[in-house]
């Protein structure tokens, strides 16, 4: 009996000594409402947070704690060495843009060859330049409340100027879900090419976190719902894990730019109007910065209504985007990255995309499952918008080479496109391999479809133009292209053909099954050359040129 009560004395003593270690500053341990953080959701709590901050930082590192209650704030500081611990039951909550709460954007030396949210770190709820050691950790919220999901003052500001599109900015616009938000105030309908450059300073905060230049990164378990135009925007960080993560937003969930050694892992994005996870490779730091040795795996992105993963409900909207994509910014290029292990559902397949005048080689994608795919589910496609200093539409083209896809189940694919595969004339895509892939699709393409020829891509933006002439799988401009046991089929009746290449050269083509409609052809093919054929008998019997 009293070694029971001894043991319930050391153990009440040990969890008082817990509870005011989480009141008060201590040794390498800091709460924010020891500085003055109310944790009601009506003060502006940031001033105190950054307190907190400097001081943890002063103090050589160390961990600054939010217990649970809501934190009103506008721009949050971090600094070397700080770990940022959102407890369970604690929101950090971004202020209305009316309350100039954000920091200004600092200053830029335009004109900018990428969007104006890629160049602009400060105006954001929780960002961080030049830092060692950044840890967000938590099993709590971050709500970007007032973020504005635009970016279009900041295109102008930093004076875009692009071939093909500039910007689509975006404004404002309430949610029926139960995680509400703030009204944005400030947005912009204009259009960025051309515009001034750093026309003036902008508080428009519009990230929920923004790294830049930072190296040994971790961001863990916590959720961000509503992160403006970027749930999380990290640009040349180096030895970076984001894991266990949960985001629920309007516009990109997370963009991973120009960044080395980076694990993506075990993360939930839901995006229905932009990208869900989105390698890129801007000119934000001034030069082409390659994004390279980065893996994602164990992922699930989406395109529900904004709040309705995290309700539960997963409301089908009408955006749909919400896909894991490499691009559209690419003025580095990208090389030695895996993709492992995704799910994609209600959204737009993978992309791959490299139209900035670089390279992108060296990319293994496998295991991955879709449901209900909007657009397409797999996109591969060199172009020449060229972001990029010194490049014109006359330059060389941007390259891909080198890509393995396997081990893909896609159903309830949408009519317009499946496989699309797109190079250039004078740079073809090189050394392309899918294998072990089934793909289901919606049907419903008519022989008007089948007869129409998309138009090339050139210097427009990256995304499929129109329905294709073949439902299951387009390729043009390839050089050495293999495909090993690869079954395509409809729900409803299909009238185009199943596959068609046009300037392809090394075309391997191992128990391929398309299924078609009676009349309709399973290949079409067109200026091809080096074609290997085995176990296809469909492809056998249905060949067809649009020559003849």
């Amino acid at each position: 009996m009293i070694s029971k009560l001894i043991s319930a004395v050391c153990l009440y003593i040990a969890i008082q000594s817990v509870c005011v270690m989480a009141e008060t500053a201590g040794d390498n341990y800091f709460n924010v409402r020891t500085f003055g953080a109310t944790g009601t959701g009506t003060n502006l709590d940031s001033p105190a947070i950054n307190q907190a901050i400097a001081a943890c930082a002063e103090s050589g590192g160390g961990t600054v704690y939010f217990p649970a209650g809501t934190y009103l704030s506008g721009s949050i500081h971090l600094q070397s060495n700080i770990h940022l611990l959102i407890d369970a039951g604690a929101t950090i909550l971004g202020a209305a843009q009316d309350l100039n709460a954000y920091d200004l954007a600092e200053p830029f030396a335009g004109p900018a060859y990428q969007d104006g949210g890629h160049t602009y770190f400060h105006n954001s709820l929780i960002w961080g330049e030049n830092l060692t050691n950044v840890f967000i950790s938590g099993s709590g919220m971050i709500n970007g409340g007032g973020l504005s999901r635009g970016d279009g003052r900041e295109d102008q500001t930093s004076g875009l100027t692009a071939s093909g599109r500039g910007s689509s900015p975006r404004g404002n616009r309430n949610t029926n879900s139960p995680f509400g938000r703030f009204r944005g105030t400030n947005s912009f309908s204009g259009r960025g090419g051309g515009g001034g450059t750093n026309s003036g300073p902008d508080r428009l905060g519009n990230k929920a976190i923004a790294l830049k230049l930072c190296k040994n990164v971790l961001i863990r378990d916590v959720t961000i719902f509503h992160g403006g135009h970027f749930g999380i925007l990290v640009t040349g960080c180096d030895d970076m894990t984001i894991d266990n993560v949960t985001i629920d937003t309007d516009r990109d969930g997370m963009d991973i730019d120009c960044c080395r050694n980076t694990t993506i892992s075990n993360c939930r994005v839901n995006s229905p109007n932009d990208d869900g996870i989105c390698p890129k490779s801007t000119y934000a730091l001034g030069r082409p910065f390659i994004e390279e040795n980065l893996t994602i795996v164990n992922c699930q992105v989406s395109g529900f209504v904004e709040g309705t993963l995290l309700d539960g409900t997963m409301q089908q909207g009408r955006g749909r985007n919400g896909r894991i994509k490499f691009g559209t910014e690419s003025s580095g290029g990208f090389r030695n990255c895996t993709i492992a292990n995704c799910t994609f559902r209600g959204c737009k397949g993978l992309a791959i995309e490299e139209v900035d005048g670089a390279t992108l080689e060296n990319i293994t994608i496998n295991n991955i499952s879709m449901m209900d795919v909007a657009g397409y589910p797999i996109y591969i496609t060199t172009g020449k918008r060229n972001r990029t200093p010194g490049l014109t539409t006359n330059s060389i083209s941007s390259i891909i080479k080198n890509i393995l896809i396997s081990d893909v189940v896609a159903t309830g694919v949408d009519r317009a496109s499946g496989i699309q595969i797109t190079g250039m004339p004078e740079q073809p895509i090189e050394g392309v391999r899918l294998e072990n892939i089934r793909l289901v699709f919606n049907g419903g393409g008519t022989t008007n479809d089948a007869a129409r020829m998309p138009p090339e891509l050139d210097n427009a933006y990256p995304e499929p133009r129109g329905v294709m002439p073949a439902y299951g799988l387009f390729a043009r401009h390839v050089n050495d292209l293999e495909l090993a046991n690869i079954t395509t089929s409809f729900m409803e009746p299909d009238n185009r053909p199943g596959m068609e290449f046009i300037d392809v050269h090394g075309l391997e083509l191992d128990n391929v099954k398309p299924q078609v409609v009676a009349g309709a052809k399973a290949v079409l093919l067109e200026n091809v050359s080096g074609v290997q054929i085995r176990n296809s008998p469909a492809l056998h019997r249905s060949w067809f040129s649009r020559l003849f």
